[in-house]
């Protein structure tokens, strides 16, 4: 039994470094139907696109997020890294998504996992995905590039952590962030949040050699705060589990703490509200760059700066 108080619902977001930013937005956008929700700047270095993909509204437990910087070096998967990011699919729907991927000529591999079966593959950067069945969590109303909402990805189904300790990593699910164990399958061990989505977390039983960041590499995980209340509870819990958060910063559409915990993996913890529409209507998510108001002075050069991007539906995908 988790022994924390405090008990998250699960995942709020994943954050990844690519490359290339059109690609990024035809593979999330195109080849897997999800809606670009927000197109604004990394706030830590503005000539960088922050890119969220999502479903509908870019709720909390589907989203991903991307630092597209052309320049930066190409990672590594390994230890102290989300190893492979799990999208959730409604029970039927596994064959479309073989159909699907087939059709972009993107090779997969099936596999089983705790009973469930899997397809993994990779992005265009080498990021390591998956999609499983699962009854719980509600459709995607979002429909795009053919996609029918009763196929489309209704979000994370999970991930799989890689960590460089894992008993240690272990530790922090079960008695910081609230998640309860929920068995062994070979090399995996898995661990169950409370809410609909992103609520599976699998780890390495044996400790795995460090990966090395850089594009196509996972940055960090965001765990979900209910509201700002909470959160600050989470920052004082976390304080008092001996780790080193971050103050509270405002990411504009969620407030976020960051801490390492010992596995070497980047925690996030990161509040469900204010959400998306913050600053676009619900309709218009993703339109425009959306920019926090001290950049605003500087939004011409910002713009000439980041490169041309659209989302578009695509007939096929170059690999």
């Amino acid at each position: 039994m988790g022994n924390s108080a405090l008990k998250t619902a699960g995942i709020h977001h994943i954050t990844c470094f690519v490359k290339d930013a059109q690609r990024n937005v035809d593979f999330y956008a195109g080849v897997l139907g999800l809606r670009l929700v927000k197109k604004t700047i990394n706030f830590d270095a503005p000539e960088v696109y922050h890119l969220y993909f999502g479903n509908e509204k870019g709720s909390p437990g589907t989203i991903i997020t991307f630092f597209p910087y052309e320049f930066s070096y190409q990672g590594r998967i390994g230890g102290g890294q989300v190893g492979i990011t799990t999208y959730a699919v409604p029970t039927g729907a596994i064959e479309f998504w073989k159909a699907r991927l087939s059709s972009f000529n993107i090779s997969y591999r099936e596999s089983t996992r705790f009973s469930e079966n899997y397809i993994e593959f990779l992005d265009h950067e080498g990021l390591q995905l998956e999609i499983v069945e699962r009854e719980d969590g509600a459709l995607n109303t979002w429909s795009f590039g053919g996609i029918p909402t009763d196929k489309a990805i209704k979000g994370f189904g999970g991930a799989v952590l890689y960590s460089t300790a894992s008993i240690k990593t272990m530790q922090v699910l079960e008695d910081v962030l609230g998640l309860e164990k929920a068995g062994q399958d070979g090399g995996f061990i898995r661990y169950k949040a409370e809410g609909d989505l992103g609520n599976f977390i699998d780890v390495n039983a044996e400790p795995m050699e460090t990966g090395i960041p850089g594009a196509g590499t996972v940055h960090h995980i965001a765990w979900r705060a209910k509201d700002f209340e909470e959160h600050d509870a989470w920052r004082s819990h976390v304080e008092s589990s001996g780790f080193h958060p971050t103050p509270v910063i405002d990411r504009q559409y969620f407030h976020a703490i960051y801490f390492r915990e010992h596995g070497g993996i980047l925690f996030e913890i990161a509040t469900d509200p204010p959400g998306f529409a913050n600053d676009e209507h619900e309709d218009h998510l993703g339109e425009a760059l959306m920019l926090p108001l001290w950049f605003e002075n500087s939004r011409a050069e910002i713009e000439k700066n980041l490169p041309s991007i659209q989302v578009r539906e695509l007939d096929s995908i170059k690999q």
